[in-house]
This record gives C-alpha cells, structure tokens and sequence, in this order.
C-alpha cells in the first residue's frame, strides 16, 4: 500500500458513503484512477466489505457484554467456534491468551436476553469449564475505525 491508498483506505474507513469525486479530491488523483485504486484495495482484501453502522439502541441491542470463558480443548472447540460464528448477538469471539481462552462480545436488548442466551448457547457447551460474564455500564469509546499505518522509511523510499 502506497501513500495513496493509504489516504482511500482512510477516507472509506471514516466515511463509507464517500463519493468518488471526493475520495479523488483526497487522493489527489482523477476519478477514474481513485475508482480503480479503490477496486484494487477490494481485490486486495484491504477493503473487506461496505456496511451501514447502526446505532445499537435504536435497532434494539442496547446491552453490550463481554463473555470470558473456559472450554476443554478437542473437538467441542470446533462446535463452539461454529456456534459463535453463526450467532447473531456474537459481534465477536476471540481466541485469547492468558487466564479465559476466548472473549466474546455481545450485543443484546437487556439483561433477560443475555440470560437467555447464556442458558440456550453458552452453560450447556460440552466442555465448558468456567464462565465470567462483564456487563458494560458506558461505553467510553467504540469504534470500527482502525489506525492505519504510516509508510516505513522503505516503503517511502521505493
């Protein structure tokens, strides 16, 4: 990724609906060569999707929670990761280091929903050893912005 792509990448991250005679302006290129060098972040994998984010309270999710857990390693780990994947109110599921083995981040409409969901996808996992679950109370910062990284020296210099 050059300086160029780098500000499209940028710029489509922060603003998804951006036009593409405003993401040339950024660039510093024409249209045409903006579209293409935005094509070429998609067919790279860069770009890995366009999506609306939604407000979590006005689409009916307000409780966010976070799930640490402990489950036997073998074949029950396969089930459980296809099982986290597939469900709705999993936003995330991580595989951790440390103390809890995966992290899971919820979003659900209150505290009954995520009782619920805890006693139909979570407690009755075979081989599940421990579980600690983390009701969020504010939320400080949440963002799916990520810090793209500046050119190294290198990548400058080519």
């Amino acid at each position: 990724m050059d300086e160029i792509d780098r500000k499209i990448a940028i710029a489509v991250q922060a603003d998804g609906a951006a036009g593409l005679a405003d993401l040339a302006k950024i660039a510093g290129l024409s249209v045409s060569a903006t579209a293409e060098r935005q094509k070429r972040l998609e067919e790279r994998g860069v770009i890995r999707g366009w999506h609306a984010l939604l407000d979590p309270v006005q689409v009916g999710c307000p409780l966010l929670a976070f799930v640490r857990l402990a489950i036997r390693p073998g074949r029950q780990e396969g089930a459980f990761r296809n099982a986290m994947a597939a469900h709705p109110n999993v936003l995330e599921c991580h595989r951790m280091s440390g103390e809890w083995p995966y992290l899971l981040k919820l979003r659900l409409a209150d505290l009954a929903a995520l009782e619920e969901f805890l006693a139909a996808h979570v407690r009755n996992l075979p081989g599940l050893e421990r579980l600690a679950v983390d009701v969020a109370l504010a939320s400080v910062k949440e963002t799916h912005l990520l810090p793209v990284a500046p050119l190294s020296a290198e990548e400058e210099d080519e």
